[in-house]
C-alpha cells in the first residue's frame, strides 16, 4: 500500500479525476447479467465503497467519469472477436443503449457535473472512446480508477492510462472481480507494478484533506 504522503502528492481534486468502470445495474445491479460478479462487487463492499468515493468527490469538486459499457439493439458493429463478446450475447439481460441496465446503478450517485462515457466495443474505458480526450481537456494528472470487472475492464483502464502517461491510483477495495480471491492476487501481482494501491479511507483521507 502506498503511503500518505506519496497519495497526498499525487491526489488533489483539481488535477486528479475519479473513473467509475462497469458500475452499471446490467453488471452489478439486483438484476445484474452477471449475477456472481454483481454478488462480489455488492457483498465486499466495492460498490458501496465506489458510492463513497463518488461522494466525496461531489463534495470537493473532482470530476467524476462514468464509464459506461453497452450495445445497440441491433448489435450493429458490436465485437465478435472474442469469446467473452460471445459469451455476451447469450446473458439473460444485455446492456442494451438506453434501457436500464446501462443506468449508473445505486448507491453510486450520478450528479450533473459527472461526465458519463458510454462504449460500443472493445474491453477498455479508454481505448477507442473520448476518456483520455477529456482527461486531457480537464488537466488530469492523476486517474483514480474503480468498480469492475477485476478479470477485464479495470486492468484494461490501468494500463491504458498508464500507456496514455496518466499517474494511476488504485483503491484495493473498490475494485472487484471473480472468484474472490482473484482480485487481491490481480493487485498484488500485476495492478500494484504499474500503479499506487490504497484503500478508500486512505484515499478519502487525501481528498477531503485538500477540501
Amino acid at each position: 500500500m502506498a503511503s500518505q504522503d506519496r497519495l497526498r502528492e499525487l491526489i488533489d481534486p483539481v488535477t486528479s479525476v475519479l473513473l467509475t468502470v462497469e458500475c452499471q445495474q446490467g453488471v452489478v445491479g439486483p438484476d445484474s447479467a452477471l449475477p456472481e460478479l454483481a454478488q462480489q462487487a455488492r457483498g465486499s463492499g466495492a460498490l458501496a465503497n465506489v458510492a463513497r468515493l463518488v461522494a466525496a468527490a461531489h463534495e470537493t469538486g473532482m470530476q467524476v467519469v462514468h464509464a459506461v459499457a453497452e450495445r445497440r439493439p441491433d448489435a450493429r458493429a458490436a465485437n465478435r472477436n472474442a469469446p467473452i463478446f460471445r459469451a455476451a450475447e447469450r446473458l439473460p439481460v444485455l446492456q442494451l443503449s438506453g434501457t436500464a441496465a446501462v443506468r449508473v446503478a445505486p448507491p453510486v450517485e450520478v450528479i450533473e457535473e459527472d461526465i458519463v462515457v458510454r462504449r460500443l466495443h472493445g474491453l477498455s474505458p479508454l481505448q477507442g472512446t473520448d476518456v483520455d480526450a477529456l482527461l486531457r481537456n480537464l488537466g488530469c494528472r492523476t486517474l483514480i480508477v474503480t468498480g469492475v470487472s477485476a478479470n477485464v475492464a479495470i486492468p484494461n483502464a490501468v494500463f491504458d492510462a498508464v500507456n496514455r502517461g496518466y499517474t494511476v491510483v488504485v483503491p484495493s477495495d473498490a475494485i472487484a472481480g471473480v472468484p474472490a480471491d482473484y482480485t487481491p492476487a490481480m493487485i498484488r501481482h500485476t495492478l500494484a507494478l504499474v500503479a499506487t494501491v490504497a484503500t478508500t479511507d486512505e484515499v478519502l483521507g487525501c481528498v477531503k484533506r485538500r477540501r
